[in-house]
């Protein structure tokens, strides 16, 4: 009896083995399909982004507010990087700043268009499109990966 016993136990480890063998690859697959799955809904966001920004280009006028919002209040001399055609546009739609937080707008023809740089003598700030949308996505795949690590 225990020589069966033993039989099965050692059957059913190797079953175990097996099944283990056989799930790897669907593990590796879904990581695959995972990263897939991102950079589609990055592509598709991006894609979004770019046709509001071309109906109402004024937009990037919130994303400078935020965005010059972030430094501190002392804070002077304060240049936005804008693309020309956004600089037209937010010139067009927006007074000029008088307030303490006063800032300038510096032309970049490099500058994609729908977002910005900000710069004072001690700090920057990188509020491109691309670059918001990278965070964004590193923080979605940060917080999923942690989850997974949990069990959840």
């Amino acid at each position: 009896m225990a020589e069966a016993v033993n039989q099965l136990k050692q059957q059913v480890a190797n079953i175990d083995k097996m099944l283990a063998a056989v799930a790897q690859p669907f593990k590796e697959l879904d990581a695959q399909v995972e990263e897939q799955l991102v950079q589609l809904a990055v592509s598709i966001a991006r894609q979004l982004v770019r046709r509001e920004l071309r109906m109402d280009p004024s937009q990037v006028i919130a994303i400078i507010r935020e965005t010059v919002a972030l430094l501190p209040a002392a804070t002077r001399d304060v240049r936005v990087h804008l693309h020309p055609e956004d600089a037209n546009v937010v010139r067009e739609k927006l007074a000029t700043p008088t307030a303490d937080r006063a800032w300038t707008i510096v032309e970049d023809p490099v500058m994609p268009r729908g977002g910005c740089r900000v710069t004072t003598d001690t700090a920057h700030i990188d509020a491109r499109m691309d670059t918001r949308i990278q965070t964004i996505m590193a923080t979605i795949l940060g917080e999923e990966r942690s989850d997974a690590g949990r069990g959840a």
